[in-house]
């Protein structure tokens, strides 16, 4: 190719054209036909008819359903709570009931409540539909901590491109000092938008701002990082990490019972489910299961801390002139793409 500015366009290109296909196999593979997948569910009752009836259900859906029964509503209100069940039935002659915990997944419960329905249309009945982690009223379907998951996340590695380009004539060290400084900044901004802004944390506003903080210092210090080797792919290598992986696995919208194995595999590790269930655990559920979830960032910051440090060894052993025009505005075009994205 005979022009340099055409090659250097062409080049160019291919980052925003792979997140193109990136994003659409990602966000489409994820979302676009939610299908339960062994969902956890329990029929209250210890007697014949109860289990006859939870194989019943269990035969009729296939690998739709994992039916357990337990022995009475407070144990399944238990399994609620700690999320090991998705929802529970409550077999009566003359009012049945479901009860779900929709602030764990609101879609969840929207598929155990379409399993039993047609259970009591049956009988003849109506159905009780009891809710026991429902979640506050300016967060009605409870994904709002995913779309705050979202804000901190774009905050986080946007910034990436300006601490390791813009940045990149700063030693390691200064750039690591200025992540972390970031990573308050913009965790920050996490805890308004999640306290006096929209309401979504009605308590316990400083260990959602903590969660935060662990969740961005991670991206950021793994960008950083990754920005020595990767130079201008590293915009691609963060979307790919911390929104087609991140944002599909984290159960915001889908818990991963509704997903097909991939994403299902991912929530169970990726930093983005521990941050949504993490901020779930802590206002909805008594901060059940927040200790794993808190384990799953640190291994994340670790991770982070890890490839930074690697990175200046690396830029040590370099011979350091300074870096020449080009490179210089390349640095820079590729802050203003990545801040753009």
């Amino acid at each position: 190719m005979r022009s340099p500015a055409l090659r250097h366009v062409l080049t160019h290109l291919i980052t925003p054209l792979l997140m193109c296909v990136g994003m659409g196999l990602a966000y489409m593979g994820a979302f676009v036909t939610p299908e339960p997948h062994h969902l956890p569910v329990a029929v209250v009752g210890t007697g014949p008819e109860a289990k006859v009836f939870a194989q019943s259900v269990e035969d009729e859906a296939g690998d739709a359903l994992d039916v357990r029964t337990v022995p009475d509503r407070d144990r399944a209100v238990g399994l609620l709570r700690s999320r090991d069940i998705t929802g529970a039935y409550v077999p009566s002659a003359q009012a049945p009931e479901v009860i779900v915990a929709t602030a764990a997944s609101d879609m969840g419960a929207m598929a155990v409540e379409k399993v039993f329905a047609p259970v009591a249309e049956r009988q003849g009945v109506p159905l009780k539909v009891t809710d026991v982690a429902a979640p506050v009223a300016a967060d009605p379907t409870g994904q709002g901590l995913f779309f705050l998951m979202i804000a901190v996340s774009i905050g986080s590695y946007a910034s990436v491109a300006v601490l390791g380009g813009a940045g990149g004539a700063l030693p390691m060290r200064s750039r690591a000092l200025l992540t972390l400084g970031v990573s308050v900044v913009v965790s920050g901004i996490g805890a308004l938008l999640a306290g006096p802004v929209f309401h979504l944390a009605h308590h316990d506003l400083a260990g959602v701002w903590a969660l935060a903080w662990l969740y961005s210092a991670g991206i950021l210090l793994i960008g950083v990082g990754l920005h020595t080797f990767l130079k201008r792919w590293t915009t691609l290598a963060m979307m790919v990490l911390f929104v087609m992986l991140n944002f599909t696995s984290s159960g915001g919208l889908f818990r991963p019972e509704l997903q097909n194995g991939f994403f299902g595999t991912l929530h169970a590790f990726w930093n983005g489910a521990g941050f949504v269930e993490g901020t779930r655990s802590l206002l909805y559920f008594d901060g059940d299961g927040l200790g794993r979830t808190v384990v799953t960032l640190i291994a994340w910051l670790v991770a982070g801390l890890a490839v930074t440090a690697v990175a200046g060894a690396y830029e040590r052993t370099r011979t350091a002139p300074a870096a020449p025009a080009g490179e210089k505005r390349e640095a820079e075009e590729e802050a203003e793409e990545a801040v753009g994205v």
